[in-house]
Parts: structure tokens; sequence; C-alpha cells
């Protein structure tokens, strides 16, 4: 078994699974995405100022590892996690996911005021995470013009982020409203630069919504 199927395993809790090795990939990628998520109760508790040093640290500790790596340098962990997380297309290049999530998450504490950082932060990390999920294992029909994604991860995304906008504002309507937006902002053909454009598109119309 190869070291991606272990971490899969180890984070799916499913002993035996065997799954395509581009799903133990997106498994693990998705995982490690939606840590993102932890961003917003980090800059409740400790602050704003303080959660972006701490993103900024970070984004630039692991760009420094990429480069690295780049040079075929490794760093304990970071290096052989980016390798089991990175996609085919991916291969032989630096590896620019993490690095734009963590800017994702950064642009949404600097433009907007809560609850749209949250929300935009959460859809970032929810929302594209799991239309990532559903549309590799239960997608089914691709949407025309959006490089391969699928009408059922965009649900996926449109559900999440329903959710969470309503969860944290309670008004049932306007979430709809944000979570149609994120679905649409997810769909955009943007390759690496979906972790900009998603908190950022997402975050702009929770702030006309909701502040």
């Amino acid at each position: 078994m190869d070291r991606t199927a272990v971490i899969t395993q180890q984070l799916t809790g499913l002993p035996g699974v065997s799954l395509p090795q581009e799903l133990h990939t997106e498994i693990v990628r998705k995982s490690i995405h939606m840590l993102i998520a932890l961003v917003p109760g980090l800059a409740t508790l400790f602050g704003v100022q303080f959660t972006l040093a701490l993103l900024s640290a970070g984004t630039l500790f692991y760009t420094y590892c990429e480069m690295l790596r780049m040079q075929g340098r490794s760093v304990v962990l970071v290096s052989r996690l980016t390798s089991v997380a990175s996609r085919r297309r991916e291969s032989g290049r630096l590896t620019l996911g993490p690095i734009t999530l963590g800017l994702g998450a950064m642009i949404a504490l600097l433009l907007y005021p809560d609850p749209a950082a949250s929300i935009a932060i959460y859809a970032l990390a929810f929302g594209d995470g799991l239309a990532s999920l559903f549309g590799k294992f239960f997608g089914r029909v691709v949407v025309p013009g959006t490089g391969g994604k699928t009408v059922e991860g965009t649900v996926a995304c449109f559900a999440a982020v329903f959710l969470v906008a309503h969860a944290l504002t309670g008004r049932a309507l306007e979430a709809g409203v944000v979570a149609a937006a994120a679905a649409l902002f997810e769909l955009m053909p943007s390759s690496d630069l979906d972790n900009l454009i998603l908190p950022t598109g997402t975050g702009l119309v929770a702030v006309l919504l909701f502040v």
C-alpha cells in the first residue's frame, strides 16, 4: 500500500478502502484545505492582526519549503505531505494551492468585517472543498465550459455555504443568495486562482447583504 493510501485510511477511518490514486490524493488535499476553516475562530480568539501574521508566516514558510523541494531538497513532513497531496498536473512544479489558500483567507480578513469575512472563509474551506470531493466521487453531469466541474459538486458547494451563512446570520433568503453566488464563483474555470476568487467574491456578496 502506498503512502497516500495509508494517509487516506487514517483520515477516513476506513481500513482496507480501495480508491483510485486520484481520489486518494483529493481526499488528502481537501482534508488539508478544510483546515482553513480554523481561521475565523483564531481571529475571534486572538484578533485579526495576529491571525493575519500567522497566515502570512505559514504561507511564506510553505513557499520556502516548496522552493527547496523544487531544488531536490526536502523539509520533514511538509515536502512529503505536499508530494502526497499534489495533483498529477502539478508534478514537477510549484504546488500553488496552499499559497493561494492562505492568501484567500487573508484577503477575506483584510477586506470584510464579520460575518462576511467568516462566511467567505467557510465558503473557501467547505464550499470549495466539498464541491471538489463530491465532484470527484459522485460527479456525473459535467457543466460545459468549467474545465470539468460537475452539477453534483456545485450543489454540494451551494448546500455547504447556505448552511454556514444561515447558521451565522439566521437569514435564509440572504443565505441562499450568498450560497448561489459562491456556487457560481466555484464553477469558474480558474484553476489555482479559485482560492482567491471564491472568498473575495463570496465575501463581497455577503457584505452587501449582511453588513
